[in-house]
């Protein structure tokens, strides 16, 4: 019987759509034309520039009103049915509903929350067809808005969250630690980094992330610093490219600027230390490539559980202001790199780079 795979996403937040662009290539890598794979952000589809308002909305909430985001997210892990405050979204779900009767799926794949309970109100009392899959991108914290819902399985990222899943009366049947679908870049590539020598270099990546305020102050100290060798990456915003330019001629110092660039894999398996904010995609794609991670950033809900993980399982520290950032880097390479060892032999055993081709081939049963 031919796999009929849709997977779904949304743009709010770049793990949802990381994640399932690693599950879409892990499986045409496996299956190729044995199987059809759809992917669509049914929100961008169907509300058009008003989503992209609401993205825009929702990014400069979380950046510029961290603390009202918190309370909100608090409020809605509190929620025992989350159907009434979906029913807004009945022009989503009967463009879901065409869908499914276009597409007949074999299974479905929610790496958004808002879906399975889509799912829900579009079936009712009905038996679905397809096999239900939820793919959890957060870490610990793990908001109750994607467990308390119907679905045949869970996927989550590691141990810890499956651990939180259990805890909340999820059946542990349901619950798949499958690792976080990141680009097969990472296990493409394998390993590219040399440990760090006394005396040699040590590369550092600093991703400038849409709320980062000290960015300038961060950056010159960091350029400054001895034996650094420095990648700053400024997306797709030429704005904040010049002015780091700016700086790079200001502290006289040689550093490398990247702007959007499909190298971001390989920059993270050549680098010691990765330095930016705790979102979901990027601690998940750091632990894919074995970095050892400062957070300067964390955003109350959902980055917090990935903060923790960072913490908990020592494989990097939460450093949120330009001196505690300096310090955690000067401590790392301290005594020969010995913490900068521990923290690069903790994040290898979290790491888990074939996550998407593994994610596929439990797909493919």
């Amino acid at each position: 019987m031919e796999k009929r795979i849709l997977i779904l996403t949304a743009g709010f937040g770049e793990g949802h759509n990381a994640a399932a662009r690693g599950m879409r290539d892990g499986l045409a890598a496996l299956a190729g034309a044995a199987s059809t794979v759809e992917l669509h952000e049914i929100f961008s589809e169907t509300f058009g520039f008003a989503n992209d308002w609401a993205r825009k909305g929702y990014l400069a909430l979380i950046n510029r009103a961290p603390r009202a985001w918190g309370r909100l997210y608090r409020m809605l892990d509190g929620q025992e049915n989350y159907g009434p405050q979906l029913r807004w979204l009945f022009m989503a779900r009967a463009r879901l509903s065409q869908m499914l009767l276009r597409f007949q799926p074999t299974a479905v794949v929610s790496v958004y929350p808002a879906y399975p309970h889509l799912l829900e109100m579009i079936l009712g009392d009905a038996t679905p067809s397809f096999q239900r899959v939820v793919c959890i991108t957060d870490s610990i914290t793990v908001n109750a808005i994607w467990f308390r819902c119907a679905s045949d399985l869970f996927l989550v990222p590691n141990e810890q969250t499956a651990a939180v899943l259990s805890q909340a009366g999820v059946p542990d049947d349901k619950v798949q630690v499958s690792g976080f679908p990141v680009t097969l870049k990472y296990a493409e590539l394998g390993e590219l980094r040399k440990a760090p020598q006394p005396g040699g270099e040590r590369r550092l990546l600093y991703m400038i992330n849409a709320g980062g305020l000290a960015a300038s102050e961060i950056i010159r100290g960091l350029a400054r610093m001895p034996d650094v060798r420095l990648t700053v990456t400024v997306g797709r915003d030429e704005r904040l490219r010049r002015s780091v330019e700016a700086m790079r001629a200001e502290v006289g110092v040689d550093f490398e600027i990247v702007g959007w660039s499909d190298q971001l894999p390989r920059l993270m398996l050549e680098s010691h230390l990765l330095i930016s904010k705790a979102g979901g995609a990027t601690v998940q794609e750091t632990i894919a490539a074995k970095c050892p991670m400062i957070i300067n950033q964390v955003v109350p809900g959902q980055e917090e559980g990935n903060a923790r993980l960072i913490e908990e399982s020592r494989s990097g520290i939460v450093a949120t202001t330009p001196a505690a950032i300096f310090a955690a880097v000067e401590q790392a390479f301290d005594d020969e790199a010995r913490l900068w060892h521990e923290w690069s032999a903790n994040i290898s055993r979290l790491s888990r780079p074939r996550a998407s081709l593994e994610i596929a081939e439990l797909l493919l049963k």
